[in-house]
C-alpha cells in the first residue's frame, strides 16, 4: 500500500462507511473517524456504525422509482451497504426496509474487519486539509468539529430541524381494528392499516392540530423545517385534508370489514426481523410525549399502543454547497475537503450512501493525479449533484426524484407515467454503467 495513498474519513454514518469500504478495496490506507461511544448526537444512541435514526425504510426498489433506480446506480458503483441491507431485510411490500440494529451491526462488522480502515473512536475538532480529508459527518455536525466546518465554508452553512416518528409493540396493538396489506396488493401484506371512518378522522385531526408541542431551544429559533420530513402536526395544521392526502391517504386500500375504501389510513411498517415492533409511517413529530400517547391512541387499533420510543425532533445542518462546493464534491477554497452525506444536502439514507460513493471516486482522483468528471447528468446520482452544486438562492435538500432527471422529447413523448419513467431509468441506468468503468 502506497503511502501516497492515504484519506482521513470523519463519520462512520452510511457516506462515510461507503466511501472508507470503497477506497480501501483500492489499496488506500483509510483512516475512520467515529466519535460514538464516546459522544453522542441528540438522535443517535447506538455505537454501531450507519444507524438509521428515522425511518427504517430504504424506500422502493422498483426500477421505475426513483429510489430503486438510485439503488440500481449504486450497485454500479459498488456498493458495499446495499448488500447489507439484504442481510436485514424485513417485509415491507415493493419497498427495502431493514431491522436497523442488524443492517447497522453488519456494516460495523465488514468496516472494522477491513484490512486496509483503521477505526479510530475519537472526536475530531479540527480539519487539517494539507491532505485529502472526507468529511462525512452528518447533518448533526456540531461542536467544536461544527465550528471548524463552518469556518471552512465561510460560516455559509445552514439550518433545519428533522422529525422521528414513533414506534409501538405488536402485541399492544387491536388487531380487530387493523388490517394487513400493501397498496394495490404489492407485496405480501407488509404494512399494518388502521382504517379511519369520517367522524373517527375529523375527530382525530382536531386533537392533533391543537395538541401542546414541545418547545424549540433558543438557539433554534428560526430554523426552518424541511419539507421531505414534515412533522404530522405541522402537515395536519395546513388544512383538514392535507394529511388525508399525503401520509395518511388511503389509495390502494380496502378495509375487509366494510368492503370500501376508508376514509383515511394510518400505516405500520415493521422495525425488526421479529415484526415485534412497528413504526407509524409519516409521523414525524414534535408532540410533548404525553400529547403523542392522548393524540395517536386515537388512531383505529392504537387505543392500547405502548409506545416504546416517542418521536422526537432534532437540529440539522447543512451546507449552502451551491455557493462553497465544486462538482467533485471538495470546497471551493480548499480543495483536499471533501464531503459526502447529508451535511451536502443529498437528502435520504440511500442518497447519503450514494453521494459517499461519488465523493470517493473524487478523492480516489485526487489522490490518483486523474481528472474528474462528474457522472452524467441523465443518472440519479449526476442529477442529485448536479442539483446541490447549482447556484440557488433558496437552497433545500434534495432527495432523489423523477422530477430533476432531464426529458429527453422521445421520452416526453410517452403518456403513461409509469413507462416513461421506466425509460428514463434505463437511459439513467446504461449511462451510469458506462461512467462507472471509466470513473
Amino acid at each position: 500500500m502506497s503511502d501516497n495513498l492515504r484519506c482521513a474519513v470523519i463519520g462512520a454514518g452510511l457516506a462515510g462507511c461507503e466511501a472508507a469500504l470503497w477506497l480501501a478495496d483500492r489499496g488506500v490506507a483509510v483512516t475512520l473517524y467515529e466519535q460514538k461511544p464516546l459522544r453522542f448526537s441528540p438522535a443517535h444512541k447506538s455505537e454501531n456504525f450507519a444507524e438509521l435514526v428515522c425511518s427504517n425504510s430504504l424506500k422502493a426498489e422498483r426500477p421505475d422509482s426513483a429510489s430503486g433506480l438510485l439503488k440500481l446506480e449504486m450497485r454500479a458503483l459498488g456498493s458495499h451497504l446495499l448488500p447489507c441491507a439484504e442481510q436485514a431485510r424485513v417485509a415491507a411490500g415493493g419497498a427495502l426496509a431493514v431491522d436497523r440494529d442488524r443492517f447497522s451491526a453488519a456494516v460495523t462488522r465488514l468496516v472494522e474487519s477491513h484490512p486496509g480502515i483503521t477505526v479510530r473512536r475519537q472526536e475530531v475538532t479540527a480539519i487539517d486539509g494539507s491532505e485529502p480529508v472526507l468529511v462525512a459527518s452528518g447533518p448533526l455536525t456540531e461542536g467544536a468539529l461544527g465550528a471548524a466546518v463552518a469556518a471552512l465554508a465561510g460560516g455559509r452553512e445552514l439550518s433545519f430541524y428533522d422529525a422521528v416518528a414513533p414506534i409501538v409493540t405488536a402485541e399492544s396493538l387491536d388487531y380487530d381494528k387493523i388490517f394487513a396489506a400493501s397498496r394495490y396488493d404489492r407485496g405480501e401484506a407488509d404494512y399494518l392499516n388502521c382504517p379511519f371512518n369520517k367522524a373517527e378522522y375529523e375527530a382525530f385531526h382536531a386533537a392533533l392540530i391543537t395538541a401542546e408541542r414541545a418547545p424549540r431551544h433558543a438557539a433554534d429559533a428560526g430554523l426552518t423545517v424541511y419539507e421531505g420530513c414534515m412533522p404530522i402536526e405541522v402537515m395536519a395544521a395546513r388544512g383538514a385534508d392535507t394529511i388525508r392526502f399525503g401520509p395518511l391517504r388511503p389509495v390502494g386500500l380496502r378495509d375487509p370489514r366494510t368492503g370500501h375504501r376508508p376514509w383515511a389510513n394510518v400505516q405500520l411498517r415493521a422495525e425488526n426481523a421479529d415484526r415485534t415492533l412497528y413504526n407509524l409511517v409519516g409521523f414525524q413529530t414534535n408532540l410533548r410525549w404525553g400529547e403523542q400517547k392522548r393524540v395517536f391512541s386515537m388512531i383505529p387499533g392504537l387505543a392500547q399502543a405502548e409506545f416504546v420510543r416517542y418521536g422526537v425532533m432534532h437540529r440539522n445542518t447543512f451546507l449552502n454547497a451551491p455557493a462553497v462546493l465544486t462538482p467533485a464534491l471538495c470546497l471551493k477554497e480548499h480543495p483536499n475537503v471533501f464531503f459526502a452525506g447529508q451535511i451536502t444536502g443529498f437528502e435520504g439514507y440511500m442518497e447519503s450512501a450514494a453521494s459517499g460513493l461519488l465523493a470517493a471516486r473524487s478523492v480516489w482522483a485526487r489522490l490518483t493525479g486523474r481528472a474528474w468528471t462528474p457522472p452524467p447528468p441523465q443518472t440519479m446520482c449526476g442529477a442529485l449533484l448536479g442539483y446541490i452544486t447549482t447556484p440557488n438562492k433558496d437552497f433545500q435538500p434534495m432527495g432523489a426524484n423523477m422530477g430533476i432527471l432531464p426529458r429527453p422529447e422521445a421520452v416526453q413523448a410517452i403518456r403513461d407515467k409509469r413507462e416513461r419513467y421506466l425509460a428514463l431509468s434505463e437511459t439513467a441506468q446504461a449511462a451510469m454503467a458506462a461512467w462507472a468503468q471509466q470513473a
